[in-house]
């Protein structure tokens, strides 16, 4: 943030900087148009701060408010956040409970926001599985944002990349038992149709924080050209400075799908 000398004098900053720079890059559109995030880290920070997990988990709430905003200002899109796994039911029956509970205290306090900053709330994962009350309310916010456009926040909720590869495979299978589809009909087009993403471009970027190197069952599918950027910020720790990293990290990448650059 901009500081102030005993003057008066305001002091811009090289994050600040930065900033302006990617508001620019933004409306240039360069920026990606899609930032997919692995929110990790909330345990390993409640463990370093003396505090339950669970705090850790209520903490890393307000860093998720504070990316949407980021990529709101910036003009981003379509920002997925990676809020429950498949695997996530493994944990303790008390933790997976306070997790649920978060989730419906943060939907229902932030709905009026979200509704007045033009963000849309989408999910992708099976939420038949979830507690009747979380889901509940997911599906009241869902249709409460459903005619905002500025912002398309994704919720990857009991979401596993493999279970959404099986579930669009099973669904490929039945149109042909039905004859609504040839088998020399597959392609990539029409796989990707039965997939969760189905209406939402592939991510750009993915974020993944607290330094881990692995995408964890994460859109097996879509990331197949996303450029990875990994830091070992905790997640309650990541702030506009890390994403202005990872963002400014992006613009430098030589995003060649495969080909090679025209010089090479």
């Amino acid at each position: 943030m901009d500081s102030l000398q005993d003057n008066g004098q305001v002091i811009v900053t090289k994050e600040d900087m930065l900033w302006e720079r990617l508001i620019e890059a933004g409306k240039e559109g360069k920026l990606p148009r899609h930032i997919a995030v692995i929110m990790d880290g909330n345990g390993r920070w409640a463990k370093k701060q003396g505090l339950e997990r669970i705090q850790g988990h209520k903490a890393g709430v307000e860093s998720v408010r504070r990316i949407i905003r980021h990529c709101r200002e910036l003009g981003i899109p379509y920002l997925t956040l990676y809020t429950f796994s498949t695997e996530n039911w493994k944990r303790p029956k008390e933790e997976v409970d306070a997790l649920m509970n978060i989730l419906v205290e943060s939907l229902t306090a932030d709905t009026h926001e979200l509704i007045g900053n033009g963000i849309r709330i989408k999910t992708i994962g099976d939420l038949s599985s979830l507690p009747d009350r979380t889901r509940r309310v997911m599906e009241d916010t869902i249709q409460a944002t459903a005619q905002n456009q500025e912002l398309t926040l994704v919720v990857a909720l009991n979401y596993g990349g493999r279970s959404e590869i099986i579930k669009a495979t099973r669904e490929i299978c039945q149109a042909i038992q039905h004859n609504d589809l040839r088998i020399d009909e597959i392609d990539e087009e029409v796989f990707a149709k039965r997939l969760y993403t189905s209406d939402i471009p592939d991510p750009d970027l993915l974020i993944r924080t607290s330094g881990e190197m692995r995408i964890s069952n994460f859109l097996l599918w879509q990331l197949a050209y996303t450029e990875i950027w990994i830091t070992k910020v905790l997640w309650p720790d990541f702030d506009r400075n890390h994403f202005s990293l990872a963002l400014e990290d992006y613009l430098n990448r030589d995003r060649r799908y495969g080909g090679i650059a025209p010089c090479q």
